[in-house]
This record gives C-alpha cells, structure tokens and sequence, in this order.
C-alpha cells in the first residue's frame, strides 16, 4: 500500500511532503499557520490505516473509505477541544502505517477516531448530531468519539463533550463507512454535578432496523450494556429521556461500541 502524508498551507501548496510504502513518518519542522492542513493519502480506499497525527492524540486503527483525508489543523475556538501541547510549537511528527492484520481482526472500541471532525467523510468511524450546543466546538458531536473520558466538568480540553442544547428530540449518529458486528457499548455521560443534569434512559437505533433501550442512571463512570451482536453500517442515539432535574443540561462524554469487522 503507498501512504503520503502531507502539509498544506490555506492555498493547498505543500509545506512538507513524505510518500513511503505500508508505514512511513513525516516530521514537520514549522509551526502550523491559519488554514494549514493534514493530508492522508493512500491508493488502496477502503483500508485500514493506524495514524498518529500529532503527539498529543492517541494513535488510532480507522477505516479509510476513501483515498484522501484531510484534517484542518484547529483553530481559534476549534483549538480548545485538542490539549494545549497538540498542534503547538515548531516540530511535529505525523505517522500512518497499514493495520496489522489482528489489530483489524480484533474485538475492539469501533467508535474511536480522535482524528475526526465535522466535515470528515473519508476516515471512519464518523460522529454527526441534529443539534449541537450554540454550534461551539466543545459540545459537537466528535468529542463523544474522541477517546476523551474526563467528565466531572464541562468546557474546554478535557472536559469536551456532546452538548444537545436543552432539546429532547436531540439525536447521536455513528457511521462506521462499512459493515461492523457490534455486541456491546458503553456510554459516559457528562457528570458534573449540578450544573448537569442526566438521562434516566435512551434507545440505539441500529442501520439493521433493530433497536435497545438502554436505563441510565446519575453516575460519572462508564453505564456498559451488552446486546445480541447485530451486523451494522450505522447506530443511532435517540429518545433521550431527560431526569426530573432542574438542570437542562445532559450531555454525553463518550460513548464506546465493541465488536469486530464483520
């Protein structure tokens, strides 16, 4: 498989460049400017590449759907969802390889891309919502796939979350860009208390037409639910049924889906 990865400055001229075969490295000696972006390239679609993007997000195994991603590097209030040390200073060292065999074949968190973003459809797996909070990045969509699980706060790095903007008809979707078999999740809600309030209940819609409702309770650590395993392209969260609490303030911090490639 070749791999390139690039970076580009807000015109697409290439800033630094490296193309390699199955695993390559890019060290970029510079410091990132408003509209630069990273750029993963392969010429297999429909592959499984473990990235490292930046020293201070953990490496992931994700599904390359299409032959190019590109990832904006944050700025302004998008920044304040990445830790303070990621995309700073004058060196950074981006890393891509093809997937090893078992780390595909595994059991393992289908729901992990700390890489994705808003406009992100080619790396996957891919969170979207109907609403996030005053459309701030601190409460979109894809922190609650980030890997992030610091919850007894709300804001900024680490406290990043899934706001839903005090509606009750709020929905979570996952795409996974290719069929999955799914057997359990675990949902971290945001637990800082009182200023948040929580969800005594919520359903998962799943892409196969079947559905769970899953009882959740006012907790900080992870709710873990197993389910007959079910072969799927997408999953749902909806119904989110809001406890009687005077704060209109729920929020999700993680959510995780085990399972395997089917």
């Amino acid at each position: 498989m070749e791999i390139a990865l690039s970076v580009l400055d807000k015109t697409g001229a290439v800033r630094a460049r490296k193309q390699g075969r199955d695993a390559l490295s890019l060290v970029f000696d510079a410091a990132y400017e408003a509209g630069d972006s990273i750029v993963v390239e392969t010429d297999m679609p429909g592959a499984f590449l473990t990235l490292s993007l930046d020293n201070a997000l953990p490496p992931a195994t994700l599904y390359m759907k299409e032959g190019r991603f590109c990832l904006p590097v944050p700025q302004g209030d998008a920044r304040t969802v990445y830790a303070p040390t990621a995309f700073a200073g004058e060196r950074h060292r981006l890393a891509a390889c093809a997937a090893l065999p078992d780390s595909i074949g595994a059991t393992r968190n289908l729901a992990l891309n700390p890489f994705d973003h808003n406009e992100n459809q080619a790396l996957f797996p891919h969170a979207s919502a109907s609403v996030e909070t005053r459309g701030e990045a601190a409460f979109a969509a894809r922190n609650a796939i980030d890997g992030e699980s610091a919850n007894d706060n709300h804001g900024f790095w680490p406290y990043t979350s899934w706001g839903i903007n005090s509606d009750p008809e709020a929905t979570f979707t996952l795409t996974f860009g290719r069929p999955v078999t799914v057997g359990a999740v675990a949902l971290v809600t945001r637990a800082d208390f009182p200023h948040d309030a929580w969800w005594t209940a919520a359903d998962i819609a799943f892409s196969d037409g079947t559905r769970e409702t899953l009882p959740l309770t006012k907790t900080g650590a992870a709710q873990r639910f197993a389910f007959a395993p079910r072969t799927i392209e997408w999953l749902r969260l909806e119904r989110l049924i809001k406890a009687d609490d005077p704060s209109p303030f729920p929020a999700l911090t993680q959510i995780e889906v085990w399972g395997q490639e089917a």
